[in-house]
């Protein structure tokens, strides 16, 4: 601390007011803090260069969070040992420090410097504090003009450090709570039957400015979209949207269900309509009356049903299976689809008078590689909920991995990034979620590591499963879909489930 008996500089004084006041700003983005800190504490005692690293417990190493100066994005996301380096010491004596002469100093270790070549003459270190627990160091490279550090800077940089920490710890306590509410908010909505629409980029914005405008109405809507990318979301937002809301909302999945099946799951069947027709049913439409009724996966439904909805679209009116008594059901139509429904029309595999009816208001939903904008805003709450879930606590992405995660192109859509960041939660050893963490990008070498040392035989078994594996999952365990998209017959593909011991994991 400054002495009482020495001059207090006025112009440093006015410049930490200031800074306390930018801390106090801050704290609502916990990395824009950091960088705050970091930018500060270098315009106080003018140094050349800063960073900010931060104890991970996990792996016990210190790693530089934020990183300032001539070679700062070279520093930025790198570790060392806790017990290494100027920043180890500092850390781990929770003590300030002043290096003049890096390279005579038995503390110092040149590894980083010359990974990032950068020479390091002259050293300030300060330790991080919350709470009197240490959770950071503060370093400061090299004064401007190749002047040294004094002991007046270091007792600047100390008063600074106290300040800081308490701003450290208010924006982690505002992180916890907002993220807490966040997760308990969406809790309560997916326990009422309901999902939240996530997303930052226009183009999203923009379908729903689509969807609140054609809510209100009856208009049959259709959604169009790769599989993946939320269409269902989107559903349930116009049935929330529209004067039906406080009705029910039934949700079929076209492709899921035998066609002997679906018939009487969407129409409801009478006793003895067939064999296991043992009472009579109310099917999906009888239920949905007067709310919202909403048919996933719509051109997997076989042509004699679309005829049958067809009239339900037409007169609202249709018989259950064994039935001639006809039922009157005042249900509103929304469809989805992640196929080129138009093509299907055109080779006759779906009625162009049901497509018509169906497309009264059409919807597309671009994949996630063209509204890349969604991506962090998405990761950030699966990461949440996922860390919730398992009680990791207060997780983050690296900066590699954000980028990993921004550079890849998604291919199952948002559900695989859920996938992806589900069990990088499961395996990250640390607070910080890495680009090797997520398993995204480069998985060849994985596979590599998988299959060495198995004969030919072993290895295309090895192979064949892990690959109809993935499929089976970015199509949600459809086997109509898989079989399209691995361009094989479902019969096919059934008996390679069967013989390669595939099983859906339960939720």
């Amino acid at each position: 601390m400054i002495e009482k008996d020495s001059v207090i500089d006025p112009e440093k004084f006015r410049t930490l007011i200031e800074i306390n006041a930018r801390l106090n700003s801050s704290y609502t983005d916990f990395r824009a803090l950091l960088k705050t800190i970091v930018e500060s504490a270098a315009r106080l005692v003018g140094a050349e260069a800063s960073s900010l690293a931060l104890f991970d417990q996990g792996s016990s190493t210190l790693r530089f969070e934020i990183a300032l100066g001539p070679r700062g994005p070279e520093l930025e996301g790198k570790s060392i040992p806790v017990n290494s380096g100027i920043a180890g010491w500092v850390y781990q004596n929770s003590r300030s420090i002043i290096v003049n002469d890096a390279a005579h100093d038995a503390r110092f270790s040149p590894t980083v410097s010359k990974e990032i070549s950068y020479s390091t003459n002259s050293i300030l270190a300060v330790p991080l504090k919350v709470r009197d627990a240490t959770v950071g160091v503060i370093e400061l490279i090299n004064k401007a003009s190749r002047g040294l550090f004094m002991h007046d800077d270091l007792e600047w940089a100390e008063l600074f450090a106290v300040q800081a920490g308490i701003a450290f710890d208010n924006a982690q306590q505002f992180q916890r709570t907002e993220k807490e509410l966040s997760y308990l908010q969406h809790k309560v909505q997916e326990e009422q039957g309901w999902h939240t629409l996530i997303f930052s980029s226009k183009a999203m914005q923009d379908r729903l400015e689509l969807v609140k405008r054609v809510a209100p109405s009856d208009a049959s809507v259709l959604i169009l979209g790769e599989s993946g990318v939320g269409k269902e979301l989107v559903a349930e937002q116009i049935h929330l949207n529209s004067r039906r809301s406080g009705k029910p909302f039934v949700r079929v999945n076209c492709a899921a269900l035998p066609e002997n099946l679906l018939e009487s799951e969407l129409f409801g069947h009478v006793k003895g309509a067939f064999t296991d027709a043992i009472s009579n049913r109310a099917g999906r439409f009888e239920a949905a009356d007067g709310g919202t009724i909403f048919l996933d996966e719509i051109a997997e439904l076989p042509l004699k049903l679309q005829s049958k909805l067809l009239r339900v679209i037409q007169q609202k009116t249709f018989e259950r299976v064994g039935s001639n008594q006809t039922i009157k059901a005042d249900v509103r139509i929304v469809a989805a689809t992640n196929r080129d429904i138009e093509k299907l029309v055109q080779t006759q595999e779906f009625r162009s008078d049901l497509y018509y009816r169906l497309n009264v208001f059409p919807i597309q939903i671009p994949p996630l590689r063209e509204r890349i904008e969604d991506i962090p805003t998405l990761a950030d709450h699966f990461l949440t909920k996922y860390a919730r879930e398992t009680n990791r606590g207060l997780m983050r992405f690296s900066d590699t991995a954000m980028q990993a995660m921004l550079n890849y192109g998604w291919p199952g859509n948002i559900r695989e990034l859920e996938n992806a960041i589900e069990r990088a939660v499961l395996i990250s050893k640390s607070a910080f979620i890495t680009s090797d963490d997520l398993m995204i990008g480069s998985p060849q070498s994985t596979k590599n590591e998988r299959l060495s040392g198995k004969d030919l035989k072993e290895a295309i078994v090895l192979f064949k499963r892990s690959y109809i594996l993935n499929a089976l999952e970015q199509n949600r365990w459809n086997q109509t879909e898989t079989a399209r998209h691995l361009k094989i017959q479902r019969t096919y593909l059934s008996r390679l489930i069967k013989e390669l011991n595939i099983i859906q994991r339960k939720e």
